[in-house]
């Protein structure tokens, strides 16, 4: 694998599968210079094995990047909200709540799907992916994404209550 080629190759790829999990360009482009620092670090532990593919492999370095960022994200939240001698925004919650009850909605019951179900419809109505970009990430199928999708939308239809994978 040709370090200088990694990035034309599969940049635009790993940007997209960061978009879905952001919902935000900005910190997409940011994830993804990450993603491709830490992939040409570790590139030498990358073993083509026929198990694994190296789109897989930038996507689970991308996933853990972001992971990271959260991560550090729900920190300096905890931190400032320590330090705020502010009331707690029950409020301002409580409006949020009423104006996106449908978005609410939609989660909490995408919380009952299993969590390759959420991620693939994650993925497809958040980050506009095609069921083969889906399917190449998680390791299946074209059919395989479309198949697992269209039971998510179903299940969702029904209130998000059969857990079944």
């Amino acid at each position: 694998m040709d370090k200088n080629s990694i990035y034309e190759d599969y940049g635009d790829f790993v940007f997209k599968y960061l978009v879905t999990l952001t919902n935000d360009r900005q910190s997409a482009e940011e994830l993804t210079q990450e993603t491709f620092y830490q992939a040409v670090k570790s590139i030498d532990n990358f073993h083509h094995d026929g198990q694994a593919k190296f789109s897989t492999w930038l996507c689970s370095i991308a996933k853990n990047v972001w992971l990271q960022e959260v991560h550090r994200a729900k920190k300096k939240l905890q931190l400032e909200q320590s330090l705020s001698e502010q009331t707690p925004l029950f409020y301002s919650l409580e409006e949020e709540y009423f104006r996106n009850e449908d978005k609410i909605i939609f989660f909490k019951n995408a919380q009952h799907l299993s969590e390759v179900k959420r991620e693939i419809l994650y993925l497809r109505l958040l980050g506009d992916l095609s069921f083969k970009e889906i399917g190449t990430i998680l390791g299946g199928t074209e059919n395989w994404a479309r198949v697992t999708f269209y039971r998510a939308k179903q299940q969702m239809a029904k209130g998000g209550e059969n857990n079944e994978s």
